[in-house]
């Protein structure tokens, strides 16, 4: 018996373009084979017109239209178009976290010193004013010098970690050595004049290496804080590490408990080495007999994280502190106790830095995920509020190293900080992140580098303290930028950028795809690809690439 089957039609389809433009790719197809396709039809409605009765049924509508992925409302659209990010009109704006505009549109975007104005000065007529502005003020110039800014790309180290790097620092005494610390945890000394002369040393820590702090006195020794919950002390000659400290002795008992740490500094006046974990305590160390200094002090709300610690640079008793907790604190060190800070300093969001200014002190930097870039000028006036607040990109998802504004420590005017930008400029049809320099006295943008070359982000950036050089880490690459004509260094060291072998997870014997934990094997990829472009257009340049 043949079987048996329900007479249907399937109901008619209506698809609704948003706009007229948006016409099918394969129209001119259609129209061809248009006569033919409309035959066939006609005859085989006929036939089902014969057999069997039609159902009627209304005709399903299909809509097109265009869908934001941010608020799910139709008519517009949010993300990339090319090399420009469009933003939600329907959320505030993702720099000034302000309503009523866009990103693109953002006054702030086009003039950094859009709504900043020196804070008056008040003059409270006290002793410490007074000799604030005999002893200090007067060392401070009152013109600004003009800044030698480095603009161009040295020399550079592609895919030189193995994870993305966290932290820089440059040797005290030898101006060609820098350091850096990765999130896996290892420690990088790279010569920059002798490019070939670099080292990794994997066996510190076993997890992200957050600070480094060279000893005061013996510039051979560095020490670490890693979120293993130790601090470290390396000799960089033998590269032999010891653990001065040991937060989690009984190894992983959950996440509740497992301590980190994040802060980390000198005092070389006092010689104590001073660091701070993820549930607020802060921990003493004496360099002399790398021996622990009492019991962990509350600084911070407990159980948040305390993410930077900065000692002042004339008077050692001052310590500056900056946490999770939307505060940075001032602490007096001879009477350091819980709750005993000399002023709480609060924020909006998270304080993911806070720094004296590096000559006299007397001023003090914040940067927070709000996109503000926070400025006092006297830590003895007023500091309810800040003397200006700088608007600037630098809020971020994940997948990045915190962005942290600091000082020029060469600047006599203590006025030039350096900070990377995360959203990105279109420059000639490719999305770029610059790394600014800003005026931190009138909030004006003093210089923006870039390099078509570097399409990711560069969080990490550190000025050298003697030398117009800017190291900046980006993804597992360092760059070395200097200034524009500048024969002294030219000649010093030669254009180069190292190609390092990759030495993280091949993926060999996976199936699949392998996933990067945070993308950084693909972006440094990126770099080189178009590294080797270039490479026959610079020809006639001073500039080598090398494989090792």
């Amino acid at each position: 018996m043949a079987p048996r089957t329900r007479a249907m039609s399937f109901p008619k389809v209506v698809i609704e373009r948003d706009s007229e433009t948006e016409e099918s790719s394969s129209g001119e197809e259609e129209e061809v084979g248009g006569a033919a396709y409309e035959t066939d039809e006609e005859n085989a409605e006929e036939k089902v017109e014969v057999k069997k009765t039609e159902i009627k049924s209304e005709p399903i509508k299909l809509s097109l239209k265009k869908v934001c992925k941010v608020c799910k409302k139709p008519g517009h659209e949010a993300g990339f178009k090319g090399a420009t990010y469009i933003d939600c009109p329907m959320k505030p704006c993702f720099l000034c976290k302000m309503p009523g505009h866009t990103t693109i549109a953002c006054p702030h975007r086009v003039a950094t010193e859009h709504g900043v104005s020196p804070a008056p000065m008040k003059s409270t007529h006290n002793p410490v004013d007074y000799v604030f502005e005999r002893q200090l003020r007067c060392g401070i110039p009152p013109i600004t010098p003009k800044y030698a800014i480095p603009n161009k790309v040295q020399c550079a180290v592609i895919r030189y970690h193995s994870r993305r790097i966290t932290c820089l620092e440059f040797h005290p005494t030898k101006n060609n050595i820098i350091l850096s610390g990765d999130k896996k945890g290892q420690l990088g000394v790279w010569d920059f004049i002798q490019v070939h002369e670099k080292k990794v040393y994997g066996n510190i820590h076993s997890c992200i290496l957050n600070n480094m702090k060279f000893h005061p006195s013996n510039d051979v020794t560095v020490y670490g804080c890693s979120s293993d919950g130790t601090i470290s002390c390396t000799d960089l000659e033998t590269g032999l590490s010891s653990t001065l400290v040991n937060l989690n002795p009984d190894g992983w008992q959950g996440p509740s408990r497992w301590k980190m740490l994040y802060g980390l500094d000198v005092n070389s006046d006092k010689g104590i080495l001073i660091g701070a974990d993820n549930f607020g305590f802060l921990h003493m160390i004496d360099i002399r007999s790398n021996d622990v200094i009492g019991e962990p002090v509350l600084i911070h709300k407990k159980s948040t994280k305390v993410t930077g610690l900065h000692c002042h640079p004339l008077q050692p008793d001052l310590l500056l502190s900056c946490g999770n907790d939307h505060y940075a604190r001032i602490w007096d060190m001879r009477q350091l106790e819980a709750g005993s800070s000399i002023y709480d300093i609060e924020h909006k969001r998270v304080v993911s830095s806070a720094y004296f200014s590096p000559r006299s002190g007397s001023k003090i930097l914040t940067t927070s995920p709000d996109n503000r870039i926070r400025i006092w000028d006297s830590i003895f006036g007023n500091m309810d509020t800040p003397s200006r607040e700088i608007v600037h990109s630098h809020d971020f998802n994940r997948y990045l190293s915190p962005f942290r504004a600091e000082w020029d420590p060469k600047d006599p005017s203590e006025s030039l900080i350096v900070i990377g930008r995360y959203i990105s400029e279109n420059y000639n049809g490719v999305a770029l992140h610059p790394i600014d320099f800003i005026d931190a006295n009138t909030g004006n943008l003093v210089a923006e580098v870039m390099d078509p070359n570097i399409t990711t982000i560069t969080p990490v950036n550190k000025l050298h303290p003697r030398e117009d050089v800017l190291a900046s880490g980006s993804s597992r690459s360092i760059f070395i930028w200097t200034p524009t004509g500048n024969m002294e260094l030219d000649e010093k060291c030669e254009r180069s950028i190292i190609v390092c072998s990759s030495n993280s997870k091949s993926g060999k014997g996976r199936k699949g795809k392998m996933v990067s934990d945070d993308e950084d094997e693909d972006e440094d990829d990126m770099f080189d690809s178009k590294i080797k472009k270039r490479s026959s257009k610079s020809a006639g340049r001073r500039c080598s690439k090398r494989k090792c």
